[in-house]
């Protein structure tokens, strides 16, 4: 996902205050999703066992994905030399400094904070000092439990829990501590003329499409998600995240509009699974301030539901479109790893 937090955006402070279900929006996070030039992330345990839960919006099935990553793998990203967005330079942190474990007096970390962060937007938190958040619980209206358990907190901030990252401060994110967000994995069979589901050549397994977007800030190729409001079950965030960013629903007539609601309600409140739910290997990652996201899949079993829609780029996407399943396909962040688990669940090519 997942936390509750005024809206704070992957593209910027820029708010709207109108989506499906009457809502308030954000997508992202408060910074962009610039080009950076990392190595992919790395694999996390997961197994798929799947049982179901209920939500008062949709009925989920979760597998029980881990929300570590293996412990010989230390985040990468969250390392990347160049904060995004600035012309600010990371501390350099080898990994066998990454946790914080590890004695290292000569650390000297890059503190910054944004300028979009700094003017103290409706969706950022105060400088530590001018308040004093509560951290491992819900504070007020947010969220600032984590998905990996119980972080550390050292001169009145938060720790990283997956260590250090070169860098303090909260960078491009609102939130002192973790930042939730919520990715809906929407995808369909890939089918021939006929209905009949295709074939890759080589593994012989059906070939899945899901429904990705091409972000304007950095040309990469992603799932559409966003941030969770204040107090807004993930359930209705990932519905609504969907709606604008792949369907554009804010930018439509009221009888396409409504359209578009019956159709992705179909598919919402049809049976998913959670395939991921814990830290993510983000660059705007500090030693103060990370993303954690929750990703479920949703299926178009049977392609009459938003198979049929004609898809327009909303928001920060450049671009949307239906794109083949494939380990060859190159996306932000660890979106790969997601699309992997849904190819496995849905025993479809990788």
């Amino acid at each position: 996902m997942v936390h509750f937090m005024p809206r704070q955006h992957w593209i910027g402070g820029f708010r709207l205050a109108l989506t499906l279900f009457g809502l308030p929006y954000t997508v992202c996070s408060s910074g962009v999703r610039p080009a950076i030039s990392c190595p992919s992330g790395h694999p996390f345990r997961t197994s798929q066992t799947i049982r179901p839960v209920s939500t008062s919006c949709c009925k989920l099935y979760m597998t029980s994905v881990s929300a570590m990553p293996f412990s010989a793998a230390p985040h990468v990203k969250s390392r990347c030399a160049q904060y995004p967005g600035s012309e600010i330079k990371r501390f350099p942190v080898p990994d066998e400094k990454v946790d914080w474990s590890q004695d290292w007096p000569d650390y000297d970390p890059v503190s910054y904070t944004s300028p979009s962060v700094a003017k103290k937007p409706e969706w950022a938190d105060p400088d530590i000092g001018s308040f004093s958040p509560k951290f491992n619980t819900v504070d007020g209206s947010v969220d600032r439990t984590s998905f990996e358990g119980s972080y550390k907190v050292e001169n009145g901030k938060p720790l990283n829990p997956h260590g250090r990252t070169g860098l303090t401060g909260r960078g491009l994110l609102g939130r002192w501590g973790p930042n939730h967000a919520a990715d809906p994995i929407v995808s369909r069979w890939k089918i021939d003329a006929k209905g009949a589901k295709i074939n890759h050549s080589v593994s012989k397994q059906p070939i899945l499409q899901f429904v990705s977007i091409k972000r304007k800030d950095c040309g990469e190729w992603a799932i559409p998600g966003g941030m969770v409001d204040p107090g807004e079950q993930v359930s209705l965030t990932l519905q609504r995240e969907f709606s604008e960013e792949a369907l554009n629903s804010l930018a439509v007539s009221p009888s396409e509009r409504a359209k578009i609601h019956e159709r992705i309600t179909k598919l919402f409140q049809s049976s998913g699974f959670q395939v991921y739910k814990g830290y993510v290997d983000d660059p705007r990652n500090t030693d103060n301030a990370w993303m954690e996201t929750i990703a479920v899949n949703f299926h178009d079993d049977t392609g009459d539901s938003v198979s049929e829609l004609p898809l327009q780029a909303g928001d920060d996407a450049g671009q949307v479109q239906w794109v083949d399943v494939d380990s060859s396909f190159p996306l932000y962040a660890n979106h790969s790893h997601f699309l992997e688990l849904v190819a496995k669940e849905r025993k479809a090519h990788w």
